[in-house]
């Protein structure tokens, strides 16, 4: 496996990253950082406003994915955005994102994507609530959520997402489908 890092290696740099704002028990010292090469993960802190307009290229300089959209995934086959769309795919995890902050929930959201694929799960469901703001009525996570799952980090764990059906959140909620481990 040369130029190339283990996954226990990718798990263990994501571990710290989402636990390096916790406080350790007392007497208890904290977890090192472990080493991963060049490659290190960015802050999952609320993004610019900027940041909507800069266009997204993996590290590597290789063209960045086609963005997705609720209900439109390039690459992935009509039927089954259309049946991900109808809520018919078994839902075999959620999450729900209900009074967390922005920062605090692409943590999250991250980690649970993660932890999903690692156990081989499909179809997730991501609860971010309605919320309130502006005329529109919109909430901040349910806003953010299509944004952080076009970016980087998360793009390559997802193949589409949809908005949930009302029996199962209607617009507080979204369904993903995550690629298959391999």
């Amino acid at each position: 496996m040369t130029g190339r890092r283990r996954r226990e290696d990718d798990d263990e740099l994501v571990w710290w990253w989402a636990m390096r704002e916790v406080a350790p028990l007392p007497g208890k010292t904290p977890p090192a950082r472990p080493a991963a090469g060049d490659a290190s993960p960015r802050p999952l802190a609320a993004p610019d406003e900027g940041d909507a307009a800069r266009p997204r290229r993996p590290a590597s300089g290789a063209p960045a994915a086609p963005d997705l959209a609720p209900g439109r995934a390039p690459g992935l086959d009509r039927r089954t955005l259309q049946r991900l769309g109808r809520g018919i795919l078994p839902i075999e995890a959620e999450i729900d994102m209900h009074g967390l902050s922005q920062a605090r929930a692409r943590d999250a959201l991250a980690a649970f994507l993660a932890r999903c694929r690692r156990s081989e799960r499909v179809c997730v469901r991501v609860i971010t609530g309605h919320g309130r703001r502006g005329a529109e009525g919109t909430g901040v996570l349910r806003d953010a959520v299509p944004r952080w799952l076009n970016e980087p980090d998360l793009r390559g764990l997802v193949l589409g997402f949809a908005t949930a059906q009302p029996h199962h959140g209607g617009h507080g909620a979204f369904y993903v489908l995550l690629r298959k481990r391999g």
